[in-house]
């Protein structure tokens, strides 16, 4: 399966499932020119998403919603490796880290499970992106629904999330 682009969403956003349409706009708010783009089939996992767009799954950047101290955190993994919550709860310097249910994901980010995006969330969340994703030259990001997804640099992932880069695991 190839992706296919959808209209530019900086022009028309319109063309996009609705909960993709914030984060087109964030996009665009941010000065970041990656255009959304529409899959045929979902891409709710990262083995989904890289056959759908032919790259390495390292390349999908997880967008993964954790509670830690009480409030969201996101995470931006390789979608190679699992996130370490004992690790990056000692790496930050935190309570414990534990997974956020589908409904404080819901609440955090107006997404579901498998579409959320790193961006185009109601309130900014502090998020944690993976140094494994700069390794790779172009990220695979999920765009707000299970069918969309967003190219990025690591550069741009940083700047869009105001991400602090950091290991997720000890591998």
């Amino acid at each position: 399966m190839t992706a296919t682009p959808s209209t530019d969403p900086a022009a028309d956003p319109s063309g996009l499932p609705e909960r993709s349409r914030p984060v087109a706009e964030a996009l665009a708010a941010a000065g970041v020119g990656a255009a959304i783009r529409v899959l045929p089939d979902s891409a709710r996992t990262a083995a989904e998403a890289a056959a759908a767009l032919g790259c390495e799954v390292g390349a999908i950047a997880n967008s993964l919603v954790f509670v830690c101290d009480g409030a969201p955190l996101l995470v931006m993994t390789s979608g190679a490796h699992r996130v370490d919550t004992a690790f990056l709860a000692e790496r930050l310097g935190t309570g414990p880290i534990t997974r956020a249910g589908a409904q404080q994901v819901r609440e955090a980010t107006g997404q579901a499970i498998g579409g959320v995006a790193p961006v185009g969330h109601p309130a900014p969340l502090r998020t944690v992106v993976d140094t494994a994703l700069e390794a790779h030259p172009v990220l695979w990001a999920a765009a707000g629904h299970p069918h969309t997804v967003l190219p990025l640099t690591y550069r741009e992932l940083l700047h869009l999330t105001a991400g602090e880069p950091a290991p997720v695991t000890a591998d």
